[in-house]
C-alpha cells in the first residue's frame, strides 16, 4: 500500500506540467476546488504561522480584468480559475489564534506557547527582512501543494511570476500586510505542456560541500 501511495505521487510530480492553454468556461466542481485549497494550506510553515492567503478568481469578468496585470498572459482569461497566493508579512499575528487551539487540545501549555510567541515576536522585530523573505518562503510552499493537489484531481496549472504586483494589489485590494508571491492559472488542458528537460541527480547534488 505504501509503495502504491508513493508512486502515486511521485507520478503526479512528474505528470505536473506548466499548461497555456485551457478549454475556456470550463468550471471546476467547487467541492473539488475546496480540496485542493485545503490541501495546499496543509503545506509546512515557519512556527505554523501558515502565511498565506489564496484569491480565489473563478469570474470571467474579473479574470478579463486582471489580464492586463499579468500582461495580457491568454491563460488568465482562459483558465477556470486564478489563485493569486499571497505572503503574509505579518504572520507573527497569526501565532495567537494557532497555539490557542493547541493549548484547548492539551498538545501545549500556556507557558510553552507564551515562550513561543515571544520568540517569534523578537525575531519579527529584530530581523530586517523576516517579514518578507518568511511570507515568500513559506507561501511558495503552499503555491507548490496547491499545484500538486490540482494534478491529482486531474487539473492542470500553471505558474506565473510575471505580473505587476502592484497593479494587482490595487485591482483586488490587497492590504499592504499581503505580498503578491505567484499567480496560479488552473483548468482543463487545451493542450498539453510543452516538454522539458530537467538536470539529472548528479547534475544537482552536491555531496556534503562544494
Amino acid at each position: 500500500m505504501v509503495n502504491a501511495v508513493e508512486h502515486s505521487v511521485i507520478q503526479v510530480m512528474k505528470e505536473r506540467g506548466s499548461v497555456r492553454k485551457y478549454q475556456p468556461g470550463v468550471e471546476i466542481p467547487p467541492a473539488t476546488l475546496k480540496t485542493i485549497i485545503e490541501a495546499a494550506g496543509s503545506a509546512p510553515s515557519a512556527w505554523n504561522l501558515q502565511h498565506w492567503k489564496f484569491v480565489v478568481i473563478q469570474n470571467q469578468e474579473n479574470k478579463n480584468r486582471i489580464l492586463p496585470a499579468a500582461y495580457n498572459q491568454q491563460q488568465v482569461a482562459d483558465s477556470s480559475a486564478v489563485i493569486i497566493v499571497l505572503g503574509d508579512t505579518e504572520a507573527n499575528k497569526n501565532a495567537e489564534a494557532v497555539y490557542d487551539e493547541m493549548v484547548r487540545s492539551g498538545a501545549m501549555t500556556e507557558d510553552v506557547v507564551n515562550n513561543m510567541v515571544n520568540d517569534i515576536n523578537n525575531y519579527y522585530e529584530n530581523a530586517a527582512t523576516a517579514g518578507v523573505h518568511d511570507a515568500i518562503r513559506n507561501a511558495s510552499f503552499a503555491a507548490m501543494q496547491l499545484m500538486l493537489a490540482a494534478k491529482a484531481h486531474g487539473i492542470d496549472t500553471c505558474p506565473m511570476g510575471g505580473f505587476s504586483a502592484d497593479a494587482l494589489r490595487e485591482e483586488l485590494n490587497i492590504p499592504e500586510r499581503y505580498i503578491p508571491v505567484v499567480m496560479v492559472a488552473m483548468g482543463y488542458a487545451e493542450q498539453p505542456a510543452y516538454a522539458t528537460n530537467r538536470f539529472s541527480a548528479d547534475q544537482i547534488v552536491i555531496n556534503e560541500r562544494f
